[in-house]
């Protein structure tokens, strides 16, 4: 399509309509309707590119057209002009370089008002100079002001999530080191009494019965606290009265599995005296063994699944929009977040199974749960409750984070969704938070961003459309 100019008094009528322009005279808005024209557009068409040169400024007149841009492999949307008088481009009118911040989509048969951005620069000399030159400063600051501090936002969060995922996963490496490096001695223990067994001359019989006494072993009814040290006195009294040397090796390491005084009384009907010493030696440092790899077991589990809720967090590899349960994102910040959650924050979990996916960018979401979560720890100021609710009503999934801190004053729950407003002290945080979470929700998600404040209870309600076309 190459369309012609056609200014005329029905497209300067329709302009006159337009709510941005109440205050022109009519002659103004008949040299604005003249200086562009009118376009229409097809369902699937595209008015301008991300990137591009912003050469032209354009008035939406009638339709809908989404203002898409490309995050990975997939175009999101990042506004809808709907309404007439929403206008999109024309950067070039103050600033040289100005670009298409996104890509303009067709979703309906629409139609808009078209003017070059050199004719947008005159109008605006001839009719406002001083405003566009103050505009142009403003452009230039502000772009500027929010680059530096979203970008310290970023490295901030980063660094935080840095900072607590190394302290999760030093802990279960660590242990994992202990455990590897305690089997070394450990299977050298069970070799060296498997030779003193050899040496007293026990039979096949009898290694079978002793053998079948060490499987019947079961750690997981061992005691713990003050009734595992009760266990082992008992059983370091039982050794001694056996004559069975190195009870303060063997006594811990079979209270620890559990074993009873009445299984060393059968593992002494089932072995001669000179065996018995051997026997326990080496049941003592087969559970030990069997110990030390159950925990390097636990703890590279430990390691995997810190991994695996990272890849979940970051959404690596998957579709930037997708069916989403909410639940899951919410847990893979719980985990992510797990060095604020602890001396002193109790986490309370209201999760309704039957609530719905919906359809969202995951790693958009994560960014709002965390955002939601660290500030409602804060608010505690590292101690008290944090609930995290999931329910759905007719028409939304709705995920509530709450905290028992002293709640917001009127005055910060007014201006709490502004850009940089922040209530906390000087180099912590950037007062985006919210802000970035309220354009996540709303203008991504066609959601809403609720908080209910009172001291001992402050909730932050975010709906989420189940209808990703509403």
């Amino acid at each position: 399509m190459t369309p012609e100019p056609t200014p005329d008094q029905t497209l300067a009528g329709e302009l006159r309509a337009v709510p941005m322009l109440d205050g022109f005279t009519d002659a103004q808005v008949a040299e604005l309707a003249a200086a562009g024209w009118e376009e229409s557009y097809e369902p699937g068409s595209r008015l301008f590119d991300e990137g591009r040169p912003a050469d032209d400024w354009w008035v939406l007149l009638s339709g809908r057209i989404d203002l898409v841009r490309r995050i990975g492999h997939e175009e999101a949307i990042m506004a809808t002009m709907e309404d007439a008088g929403q206008w999109a481009g024309g950067f070039r009118a103050w600033d040289e370089h100005g670009i298409y911040m996104g890509s303009a989509r067709v979703m309906e048969q629409s139609r808009v008002f078209r003017l070059p951005a050199s004719e947008l620069r005159r109008i605006g000399q001839d009719w406002f100079p001083f405003a566009v030159h103050l505009l142009r400063g403003l452009i230039g600051t502000a772009r500027r002001i929010e680059s530096n501090a979203r970008q310290r936002e970023a490295l901030v969060a980063l660094g935080t999530l840095a900072a607590g995922l190394a302290h999760e996963i030093n802990n279960p490496a660590s242990a994992a080191v202990r455990s590897v490096g305690a089997l070394q001695q450990s299977s050298d223990d069970v070799f060296a009494s498997l030779q003193r067994l050899a040496g007293v001359g026990i039979s096949a019989p009898q290694f079978v019965a002793l053998d079948e006494l060490r499987r019947s072993i079961d750690p997981a009814a061992a005691p713990t606290g003050v009734a595992l040290a009760d266990l082992e006195e008992q059983l370091t009294d039982w050794l001694e009265e056996h004559g069975v040397d190195r009870g303060w090796v063997i006594a811990p390491a079979l209270a620890g599995a559990g074993v009873a005084p009445e299984w060393l009384d059968h593992a002494a009907s089932s072995l001669p005296g000179a065996a018995l010493q051997a026997g326990l030696e080496w049941v003592a440092s087969s559970v030990t063994t069997s110990a030390l790899i159950a925990e390097a077991q636990n703890a590279t589990r430990r390691i995997s699944d810190l991994v695996s809720a990272v890849k979940s967090y970051s959404q690596v590899d998957r579709a930037a929009v997708q069916a989403v349960r909410v639940v899951d994102g919410l847990e893979s910040t719980l985990i992510m977040l797990g060095h604020k959650l602890r001396d002193g924050v109790t986490v309370v979990r209201e999760y309704d199974d039957s609530v719905p996916t919906v359809t969202a960018n995951p790693g958009e979401l994560n960014q709002v749960w965390t955002n939601l979560v660290d500030n409602a720890v804060d608010a505690m100021d590292g101690a008290g409750t944090l609930t995290v609710r999931t329910y759905a009503d007719a028409h939304h999934v709705v995920v509530e984070i709450g905290d028992t801190g002293p709640g917001m004053s009127e005055e910060v729950a007014a201006h709490a969704f502004e850009p940089f407003f922040t209530t906390k002290e000087v180099g912590r945080g950037t007062g985006l938070g919210l802000d970035i979470s309220r354009r996540i929700v709303v203008e991504r998600h066609s959601g809403a961003l609720e908080v209910d404040s009172a001291p001992g209870r402050t909730v932050v309600r975010v709906r989420l459309p189940l209808d990703a076309s509403a």
